[in-house]
């Protein structure tokens, strides 16, 4: 399965949670509410879950293998930075601009 489109839904500037990301694989399958965090000095995607009845969470899709997980959480991490890079640098433009 190849990851084919990583896009970044919403940035945040504040709090652990940096992106909203959706990915798709194969052209064929989108995965959304894929969060990008920051905590404990690194950074690391959470997937989509639903809250059960007993006030716990289950993830609606996960990587079943570490080799998989480690290849989706590079290449969306990857994908955040170029975007916010590119966003930082777009925004330097238009303060220059003013």
């Amino acid at each position: 399965m190849q990851i084919t489109d990583i896009k970044i839904r919403k940035f945040f500037d504040e709090g652990p949670m940096k992106a909203v990301v959706s990915v798709t694989f194969d052209e064929s399958l989108a995965v959304h509410d894929i969060k990008v965090i920051y905590a404990r000095e690194r950074y690391f995607i959470v997937m989509p879950s639903r809250k059960n009845p007993d006030d716990t969470y289950r993830d609606i899709v996960h990587p079943i293998n570490a080799r998989f997980r480690a290849e989706l959480e590079e290449a969306v991490i990857d994908a955040y930075h170029v975007q916010l890079a590119a966003m930082q640098a777009d925004a330097a433009d238009d303060a220059v601009i003013l």
